[in-house]
């Protein structure tokens, strides 16, 4: 921004980007979502590093040394494709963030009644108390976002550990269980062959959405030191750790209880609860709960901190009203835009319940969360591909073979990318009403994204006249 106006301070390094990575890469309920469909779901981990994370981490950092301003996807489909896409992209990733923070606070509220011990398992059904803790965890993490990074980063820091740290409890628990008593779920080679049927290629989607994360922090650009030379050098470390969590930590529930009787909603501190009580180390569920009730507190707030820039971004160019540019005078923080994302958060988590179960809301916001985010996915790979002709004012942070392997691996992101999309609008397996589950899906979806065309419609007239 010009003039003598506040500035986002540059706060991030190395160690606290690839920590930020770390917290909005790994979501602990991933993990029990791929374990309840037994070991295929290992070599679908595997399968989901090579045809999307992999292609979508070697386009970020291109295209983020491309254009490493504030605002991420925005920027890049924007410089691809022109503002309409550009805003499109922008809002549905914002919009796709609106569903995700009841879904992953409620998977946070079922986890933290663990820190109870057995004694508030009874609010386990209970939508109040899931609604509840989740307002509240919103509030929170609005309000920390709005004191900026030199605060939420501690949060974030704190979240990685959060996220790393149960993963490696119930491995260290599922390995020492199955020395002692075997394993609880048959590992043969047939059991490791995918299975092409509907119900677990819906997993498959679940699965590519959980290896996302990687675009978050290219959003705030301006709150890192050096983002051209900061964000490759991060992304490699948090990778390697985030996968790892995942395919180590599937095959640790799997060792520690059969499929069959993993929950979605609590699978790894059930895990963790199943075999600590196998080995004798009950004491270990409240501090296992406690590190997953803040990891999950973390990641939230880092997709909060990240999406918001989505606005401000937007209102910098006048698209949005100017208000959503403004920055906190004494936090440097673009504070309206926090709050407006926040606020809808909370709004969501009120609608998505209504009328639902804990179990049925969760799923049509998983959905919702997915089918949202994957349309910018899809975007940011034909930017790459898009952009290969454009000459750059920098030099590009790219693999050997440039423009070739560039476009090589964007087309793999790409076609894994719309696979995913069409497979997230199918409904749960175990939805009793698939029809209405599919209306609800695809209809919320589309109010949240052809409400995106009236406000950049709506932008654009009020920014004519105001030239």
């Amino acid at each position: 921004m010009a003039g003598g106006a506040p500035q986002p301070h540059k706060v991030m390094g190395v160690a606290d980007l690839a920590m930020f990575y770390i917290v909005t890469g790994v979501s602990l309920r991933w993990i029990a979502t791929a374990a309840a469909f037994g070991p295929s779901s290992i070599v679908v981990w595997v399968g989901a590093l090579l045809c999307f994370y992999l292609p979508f981490v070697l386009a970020i950092v291109e295209l983020s040394s491309r254009y490493p301003q504030e605002g991420g996807l925005y920027i890049w489909t924007r410089e691809a494709f022109g503002p309409y896409v550009g805003f499109m992209a922008g809002w549905s990733y914002f919009t796709s963030n609106l569903p995700y923070f009841p879904s992953v606070l409620y998977f946070d509220a079922g986890n933290a009644l663990y820190i109870g011990g057995t004694s508030l398992l009874f609010l386990r059904g209970n939508p109040l108390f899931f609604m509840g803790f989740a307002l509240t965890a919103l509030a929170f993490i609005t309000a920390i976002n709005i004191f900026g990074m030199r605060f939420g980063r501690w949060l974030h820091n704190l979240g990685a550990v959060g996220m790393w740290g149960p993963a490696l409890i119930v491995i260290v628990l599922g390995g020492i269980a199955w020395w002692q008593f075997g394993s609880a779920t048959q590992f043969t080679p047939q059991s490791f062959v995918p299975v092409f049927d509907l119900q677990h290629m819906i997993m498959w989607a679940a699965i590519a959405f959980a290896l996302s994360g990687a675009e978050t922090a290219s959003f705030m650009s301006g709150e890192i030191k050096d983002p051209r030379r900061t964000i490759p050098r991060a992304l490699p470390i948090a990778g390697l750790v985030i996968v790892s969590c995942y395919i180590i930590g599937t095959f640790a529930v799997l060792l520690a209880m059969p499929s069959s009787e993993v929950n979605t909603l609590q699978g790894l501190v059930q895990a963790g609860a199943v075999a600590a009580e196998k080995v004798g180390a009950g004491w270990l569920v409240v501090p296992l709960a406690l590190l997953i009730t803040l990891g999950n507190l973390g990641a939230a707030s880092g997709f909060l901190s990240c999406a918001a820039r989505i606005p401000f971004a937007v209102g910098i160019d006048r698209l949005l009203p100017p208000v959503f540019a403004k920055v906190h005078p004494k936090w440097g923080t673009p504070y309206v835009a926090i709050l407006v994302q926040g606020g809808l958060g909370a709004v969501l988590c009120i609608l998505g319940q209504a009328g639902t179960g804990v179990k049925g809301a969760y799923d049509v916001l998983v959905s919702m969360g997915i089918i949202a985010a994957f349309l910018p996915f899809a975007l940011v790979f034909l930017a790459v591909i898009r952009l290969q002709g454009t000459p750059s004012d920098t030099p590009l942070t790219r693999l050997p073979g440039g423009r070739a392997t560039s476009t090589v691996f964007a087309c793999i992101g790409l076609v894994t990318t719309l696979t995913a999309l069409v497979l997230a609008a199918f409904p749960a397996p175990d939805e009793p009403n698939k029809v209405l589950a599919v209306i609800k899906i695809l209809g919320l979806t589309t109010i949240l994204l052809g409400s995106g065309t009236v406000v950049y419609l709506l932008g654009q007239r009020a920014a004519r006249q105001t030239v």
